[in-house]
């Protein structure tokens, strides 16, 4: 009876501590990585298209190549700087793909069919990757979201802003605080 008295206060201390931070004691925040813009030149000018932010729950290198391939929770956040006809997004985000060498037409497709519908400026994006669930899922503003199965694409995804890409300072900037 007397290691049961001894073990109360223990245990009162643990509800109470669960009761005030609601578990969040015991869970990872996000922890972000860097931030940059996506920029497209037109007719010798540069536009602003996004604003993106890159955050992780956990460790990696930092390198592009270590956060395309870690298996953890990992979530990128855009917001729309411009309107963006949604076949621009969505071709621009196939060729992505395919610079990276990306293939599987039918992830790509049920990734993509989120992006439904223009991008109004300011929408927001994102793009998260559960690690416990192995899915990567898209919730667009104003349009669709999906989720896609699978740790070859999730990386097909990171792949598109940490791998090869027409603007590498990007990749750059996201990892800029790791």
């Amino acid at each position: 009876m007397q290691l049961r008295r001894r073990q109360l206060p223990l245990f009162l201390s643990i509800l109470a501590a669960l009761f005030l931070f609601g578990g969040s004691a015991f869970a990872e925040d996000w922890k972000l990585t860097g931030s940059g813009i996506r920029v497209k030149t037109v007719v010798l000018v540069d536009v602003n298209v996004y604003q993106i932010s890159h955050f992780i729950k956990g460790a990696v290198e930092k390198s592009k190549k270590a956060v395309i391939d870690a298996d953890i929770d990992k979530k990128f956040e855009w917001s729309m700087k411009r309107d963006v006809d949604h076949e621009k997004v969505v071709q621009t985000l196939r060729d992505a793909f395919a610079m990276n060498g990306y293939a599987d037409k039918g992830k790509i497709d049920k990734f993509l069919a989120a992006f439904s519908r223009e991008l109004k400026e300011n929408s927001k994006i994102s793009i998260v990757y559960d690690a416990a669930k192995k899915t990567t899922t898209v919730s667009v503003g104003g349009g669709g979201s999906a989720s896609v199965e699978g740790v070859d694409f999730m990386k097909g995804v990171w792949s598109i802003w940490f791998g090869k890409i027409d603007q590498p300072k990007l990749g750059d900037a996201l990892i800029s605080k790791l």
